[in-house]
């Protein structure tokens, strides 16, 4: 895969291994990632995704090698710089993390209360501007009890974009919703990334969705536990000679290529 220039670059992983203790998770993982593209974090279960997006967003420090944002190493530079670094990052995950003594309203404006100098009617103007954002305009004053799942996490990427992250992560934003919630958020995250330029950094096992989103991905095979790969996921589908990269991402397809979940949802609409 031809490196980009260096000024189109957002995100380097620079042979990271990833440990506790003395047992390794994953070794030698390398990528590069480009300014506003949608980046896939792949791979079979136990492989070391969430793993790997939590030394990404800082929660983990490698046992060896570097992450860089804009060149900056985020273990190389001293606590009150990290926190610095790390305000300029979105995190969704999996169970969307809203508090749930607050209604949608007051879960968006957190973030803006502890980290600006808003008044408070500046943040509950952009509470309710960020709700629209995701399509919940009108929610503002409800309880994350009161909505659905597909609801819950779209507030809770309202909430990740509250302070205008540069770099946003999902970890597996389509764990627990039905084929229709899932697609919607996946139109969500395009969205996202055509209008504001975001780089988008996700953690996902759903075949559907790494096809529909993914401009480029890494896979990490728990078996050798190593990186196997990098590139657009349909282009490693298609023409990868690694048999762990092509098994996994045809398991969940006909002998067509078409996704199961799609031909299943077809079948009962027609």
């Amino acid at each position: 895969m031809k490196t980009p220039p260096k000024a189109d670059i957002k995100v380097e992983i620079r042979e990271l291994t990833m440990a506790f203790g003395s047992y390794v998770v994953m070794r030698d993982v390398q990528a590069t990632i480009k300014r506003g593209e949608v980046f896939i974090i792949m791979g079979g279960s136990g492989c070391g995704k969430s793993t790997l997006l939590n030394h990404m967003i800082g929660l983990l420090r490698p046992a060896k090698g570097e992450i860089l944002y804009d060149g900056v190493n985020i273990w190389g530079i001293d606590e009150d710089e990290r926190a610095e670094m790390l305000r300029h990052f979105g995190v969704l995950f999996q169970g969307s993390a809203l508090w749930s003594s607050m209604t949608l309203a007051e879960n968006i404006a957190l973030p803006l209360s502890e980290y600006t100098d808003l008044s408070r009617t500046e943040i509950r103007d952009l509470a309710r501007l960020k709700l629209a954002l995701v399509g919940l305009g009108g929610f503002e004053d409800y309880y994350p009890s009161e909505i659905s799942g597909g609801m819950q996490k779209r507030a809770g990427l309202a909430r990740a974009m509250a302070l205008d992250p540069e770099v946003l992560f999902f970890d597996e934003p389509s764990s627990g919703l039905d084929p229709v919630s899932a697609r919607n958020l996946d139109r969500l995250i395009l969205e996202i990334r055509d209008s504001l330029g975001t780089t988008i950094i996700v953690v996902s096992h759903d075949l559907e969705s790494i096809f529909t989103i993914g401009d480029n991905s890494i896979y990490l095979d728990p078996q050798t536990k190593r990186m196997r790969a990098q590139g657009n996921p349909r282009d490693l589908r298609d023409h990868s000679e690694d048999p762990s990269v092509r098994n996994f991402l045809t398991s969940g397809l006909d002998a067509s290529g078409v996704p199961h979940s799609a031909l299943t949802q077809n079948h009962l609409s027609s």
